[in-house]
């Protein structure tokens, strides 16, 4: 069989035979090969006895949300391509043909563009329209180097085979990101072609909820990318704390007539501190990417691999020593004075690198350890 269109349905009864009668007709006008699957989520408005009627193929899936109830009804279908798109007559199944020929031409994730293809009026909310998908959508092009414009369309067509092997797994809306993400991340051939999207024949609120599920997508678009959840914004507090902690440490600078003291020094070192914990977050990410394989590992990531809990224990024993040297030597200055009062500007030159040495060489160890409890392998 060629061809499966699905469709995630949880009490669409209003709607549901619209959608299955166009899909019918679309596989019969062009001589298609295929199936229509209603992968239903627990409806209780008789769905299923619409879906059933009219020739199509029940799939009950158990599991809550609209991820689920796709990757069910994916691991039912019978065609070589998936055709998927929700059941609420908003989307135009009677038009279904650009997205066969770019499969067939070998693409294995067809995604449809509704900006380019059309959007009806009050068919998408102004809060989603000019900010929630173009911001998200923008975001997943920047961190994962996509050509996507639409990354939450809900028409979209893939090579079956190609999305089992991605092993997608989000129950709930963010699986329409997770998709994109891991095809991308995994190198598939993606394309987009134009759709058209109006408003639903809804008569209830629709299934979506624009907050929580934007944060779930944001979430997730950035906890896929440690390069720039972690990494990037690490490499920026670190060098930019570094470098301007090496340079007061050895007295004021002034600019014009501003002066950069000590108290400089002090966010300068908690900038490198922070920087630092990120870069390690970014590797202890990595490494569990490498052991789970939620994220692809590139041949990059390979020098993270000479990162090991006994070298970080090792050298984060270093900083915390050579900071344990400098308080020795914070205390004998200290007590040359009687152990009295000491002039601040002058001390903290020597006891800010100090903690920072101190607190760094501590996170090291520490995340080292984590990262030796990633690596135990339990049995089963």
């Amino acid at each position: 069989m060629e061809l499966t269109i699905l469709m995630p349905c949880l009490n669409e009864a209003k709607t549901l035979a619209i959608c299955i009668n166009k899909a019918k007709t679309f596989l019969n006008e062009n001589n298609i090969d295929g199936e229509i699957v209603i992968a239903d989520n627990g409806s209780t408005d008789g769905s299923q006895k619409i879906a059933e009627d009219l020739g199509a193929r029940v799939v009950n899936v158990p599991e809550k949300g609209y991820g689920a109830a796709l990757i069910g009804g994916c691991n039912a279908a019978l065609g070589d391509y998936v055709i998927m798109g929700d059941s609420d007559d908003s989307y135009d199944f009677l038009n279904l043909m650009p997205f066969v020929e770019k499969l067939r031409e070998g693409y294995e994730l067809v995604m449809g563009n509704r900006f380019k293809g059309g959007i009806e009026k009050g068919a998408m909310p102004p809060l989603h329209k000019y900010l929630g998908n173009p911001v998200l959508s923008f975001i997943g092009r920047v961190l994962y180097r996509s050509n996507i414009r639409d990354f939450h369309c809900g028409l979209r067509g893939y090579n079956r085979e190609s999305i089992l092997k991605l092993n997608l797994h989000t129950t709930g809306m963010e699986y329409a990101s997770e998709m994109v993400v891991q095809a991308t991340l995994h190198k598939l051939r993606i394309t987009e072609v134009p759709t058209t999207l109006k408003k639903d024949g809804r008569d209830r609120p629709p299934h979506l909820r624009s907050w929580s599920d934007g944060w779930r997508h944001l979430t997730f678009l950035l906890m896929h990318s440690p390069q720039w959840l972690f990494l990037y914004p690490g490499l920026i507090f670190f060098i930019v704390g570094f470098c301007l902690s090496t340079v007061l440490v050895f007295g004021p600078v002034r600019i014009g007539d501003t002066t950069f003291d000590i108290n400089t020094l002090l966010y300068s070192a908690i900038s490198t501190i922070l920087g630092f914990q990120f870069i390690l977050f970014f590797v202890l990410t990595k490494k569990y990417a490498a052991k789970t394989g939620f994220i692809p590992v590139n041949k990059t990531d390979e020098k993270i691999n000479r990162f090991t809990m006994n070298r970080g224990i090792f050298w984060g024993a270093v900083l915390f020593f050579l900071g344990v040297i400098g308080a020795i030597v914070s205390v004998v200055i200290w007590s040359k004075s009687g152990f009295g009062d000491l002039t601040p500007e002058k001390m903290f030159r020597l006891t800010i690198p100090v903690l920072i040495f101190i607190v760094c060489g501590i996170q090291l160890m520490f995340s080292s350890f984590f990262l030796g409890i990633l690596e135990i392998k339990t049995k089963k």
